[in-house]
């Protein structure tokens, strides 16, 4: 049985909507499909199922795959241009860094750096105040080892000393001792006798008690090698053959490998000698930087007459920090329109350094450091164009190239 179908309009009441419940709840053990046209749709109702679920069925719109395609279709447009604004995004997200890295890369880099010249006169007044704290201690042996007499002179090897066996004692260390000490007490005239035969790689670690060897001859200890003649020694450490054969007390030149050969009057490498005193400086910025003027003779900046460069000028970033080449006592700690802030480090054997250009001093005047002690940070303070350190060293009230005793 139909029921009344209807088209109906919107906001306008309808007076056969109470019939239509009416006739609708009587008929629901009917087999029969109900329809009924409302607001310009037509609905159909399966009386024999549950009204609700009867409506729910009605109001889906059927699913074609042309409809599905398209549905996809706009999605897949959708993400695709989600991934090109992502790209772009990323793209320009790397562009901003390249251009923050250049500048600061910029800001942190100097060109020569430049030097008013009211500088001048406080820059040699300065470097009277580091002579004068380098007068303050002498030095009591050359850079080959040489032990140095009053008047700064070294002391001469008495080569009948190589006509006799060499013989050797046991010293055992006292405190106060030290390196040159000791080889001055025996009459020996060179440091690297006794380093080098007690293997000592660091005179810093003799401590009282220890026990050391001493010969009476100057020189070094030689373990002999496959292949080694007595007479290829004899030329490679420029030794008269018969004076190896009387130190050794060798009734002929056959050797043995491993055998200990005395070589009188050798002395050991300049580098490794100064290695184990502790003479060689390390690199006061232990990052990365840029040596942007280095020791020596260079064009001023401003009317272009050579000019004297005094220290190497090391450029890196802002706040880096800055090490104690070597150890020692800091002689003083202030400001300097020229340098800004600096540190000036007394070490043993005559040397100074001197750090300038510091964003701010950690070290204290009268404070003993260690090498590698931080000491400040890198700044622009003073003359200067861009963060640096500007790093000098002094050797007896002289000027020294950095270059040559840095590691």
């Amino acid at each position: 049985m139909e029921i009344i179908s209807y088209v109906g309009f919107e906001n306008e009441r309808h007076g056969i909507i109470g019939s239509f419940k009416t006739k609708l709840t009587s008929s629901l053990n009917s087999r029969n499909h109900k329809k009924e046209r409302s607001s310009g749709f037509l609905y159909t109702f399966n009386t024999t199922a549950e009204p609700y679920q009867a409506a729910a069925a009605a109001v889906r719109p059927p699913v074609s795959i042309r409809s599905a395609l398209a549905s996809l279709g706009r999605v897949s447009d959708g993400i695709r241009s989600h991934i090109w604004l992502a790209v772009a995004a990323l793209l320009f997200a790397l562009v901003i860094f390249g251009v923050k890295t250049i500048v600061s890369y910029t800001d942190s880099h100097t060109g020569p750096l430049v030097l008013r010249n009211t500088g001048k006169t406080e820059l040699e007044t300065l470097d009277k105040v580091m002579s004068s704290f380098a007068m303050d201690t002498t030095s009591d042996y050359a850079d080959n080892g040489d032990i140095l007499d009053g008047n700064g002179n070294a002391s001469s090897v008495s080569e009948s000393l190589f006509k006799k066996p060499v013989t050797f004692r046991t010293y055992e260390v006292k405190s106060g001792d030290t390196i040159s000490g000791i080889t001055r007490k025996f009459g020996l005239t060179n440091l690297s006798t006794i380093i080098a035969v007690n293997d000592i790689d660091n005179v810093r670690a003799l401590y009282a008690g220890q026990k050391i060897r001493v010969p009476s001859i100057d020189g070094l200890v030689y373990p002999v090698k496959s292949g080694n003649t007595l007479a290829g020694i004899s030329v490679k450490y420029d030794i008269p053959l018969e004076d190896l054969l009387d130190v050794n007390d060798l009734s002929s030149q056959t050797l043995k490998i491993g055998q200990q050969l005395f070589i009188p009057g050798a002395k050991m490498d300049s580098s490794k000698l100064h290695e184990a005193l502790g003479d060689m400086f390390k690199r006061p910025i232990f990052s990365s930087y840029h040596l942007t003027s280095p020791f020596g003779w260079r064009p001023d900046p401003f009317t272009g007459v050579r000019t004297f460069h005094t220290g190497i000028d090391m450029a890196c970033p802002e706040g880096t920090p800055i090490h104690a080449a070597m150890g020692g006592k800091v002689l003083t700690a202030g400001w300097s329109n020229v340098f800004g802030n600096y540190v000036i480090v007394n070490h043993e054997n005559g040397y100074q350094t001197l750090y300038g250009h510091m964003s701010k001093i950690i070290a204290k005047k009268g404070q003993r450091i260690d090498q590698g002690t931080l000491i400040g940070l890198v700044g622009t303070t003073g003359y200067s164009t861009g963060p640096h350190l500007h790093f000098t060293v002094y050797r007896h009230g002289r000027l020294i190239d950095p270059a040559t005793v840095l590691k």
